[in-house]
């Protein structure tokens, strides 16, 4: 894994002028652009100062940087971020900061969600140094920050690259700040974590308590609204829309919160209450309350949820198919209007009630 070095940053004249450059080496001889290193020492120190960037100023003897080669989703990410700022001149600046000035995935992303949380008095200098430092030691964090931007890229048809996850999307930035967070919680720097998490529900309006578990490869779509609770735990591959919120029943103590089995897609603005647990695979239609326990491969809506079916798919959270069971809905309908007409049965909830 790239970047995992203690001490991962470089001054930032030394990258200016050795690490970086948006032109093939046979556009050497063009007429200096942006990026070149005087040029670019003097725009970016104008738009973005040093203090500004958190990257110290040059010291006598440079540091060293671990060498990022074969990490294809860094290399993507910047290549992305150089074909933008080709496309856009007026973005130039911030991309630079944002990305092509830093050496790995990791740097990156702590100065773009410190940047996104500082506020007077918790700085973005002061945010970056916590998240480098926990991201740069942690390798389960360091590979499922880059599942989680292919879950972002592969699955939500609105994300366009990498880079724009990494950049703009605030389900992603909060998953990671999450991931931070839930890292202090575990070694005991409760206090810092739960700053963090009210930071986050402030300014993404996503609240994740920093004690959950959540798997890798998740899709927080949107974002906006969801709430995940301190015992809830969600499996790798889980997809989140916008509003979900896995909530405890009442004033209870100890294990209270939804357990998401892996593979979940969950519908916009579901509720799921309690210690249930969601199966591997299940589809929670969007709007449903859901209070039982919930198989594996089903699919459950209504207000109280009831089992309408089940998924084909192994993973329903990697097809995003909200409207598969559009056709399954009409078979439904027409069997329980004739089972209603007949005298039948009337079809059973999920925990074996009509």
């Amino acid at each position: 894994m790239a970047c995992v070095t203690d001490e991962s940053w470089v001054a930032l004249p030394k990258m200016l002028s050795e690490r970086l450059s948006l032109r093939e080496e046979e556009e050497v001889e063009e007429e200096p652009g942006f990026f070149d290193s005087e040029s670019a020492a003097y725009r970016l120190e104008k738009v973005f100062p040093v203090y500004a960037l958190g990257i110290p100023k040059p010291e006598p003897d440079p540091v060293v940087v671990a060498d990022s080669s074969g990490d294809p989703i860094w290399d993507a990410v910047r290549e992305e971020a150089k074909l933008e700022a080709e496309k856009e001149p007026i973005l130039s600046s911030f991309l630079y900061a944002s990305i092509l000035a830093h050496e790995c995935l990791e740097q990156a992303l702590a100065f773009v969600i410190a940047n996104r949380l500082q506020n007077a008095t918790l700085l973005a200098t002061q945010l970056m140094d916590i998240f480098s430092d926990v991201m740069m030691h942690d390798r389960d964090i360091q590979r499922s920050v880059r599942l989680d931007v292919q879950a972002f890229k592969e699955r939500d048809p609105a994300c366009l690259s990498y880079c724009s996850a990494l950049l703009y999307l605030k389900g992603y930035h909060a998953l990671q700040v999450y991931r931070v967070a839930h890292s202090l919680w575990t070694r005991g720097r409760k206090v810092l974590a739960l700053a963090l998490q009210s930071r986050v529900s402030e300014v993404f309006g996503v609240d994740i308590h920093p004690a959950s578990n959540i798997g890798e490869g998740v899709l927080l779509d949107h974002g906006t609204g969801v709430v995940i609770g301190e015992t809830a735990v969600i499996g790798n591959r889980v997809s989140l829309m916008q509003g979900v919120t896995l909530g405890g029943t009442g004033k209870e103590i100890g294990d209270r919160h939804p357990k998401i089995g892996e593979g979940a897609l969950i519908g916009a603005s579901a509720t799921i209450l309690g210690n249930i647990k969601i199966g591997r695979g299940a589809m929670i239609a969007a709007c449903s309350l859901v209070l039982k326990d919930v198989p594996p491969h089903s699919m459950v809506a209504g207000i109280p949820s009831k089992v309408i079916g089940y998924v084909d798919e192994k993973d329903p959270s990697l097809t995003m198919k909200h409207d598969a069971t559009k056709e399954f809905f009409e078979n439904v309908a027409v069997n329980f209007r004739d089972a209603r007409s007949s005298g039948g049965p009337a079809p059973e909830n999920s925990d074996g009630s009509t």
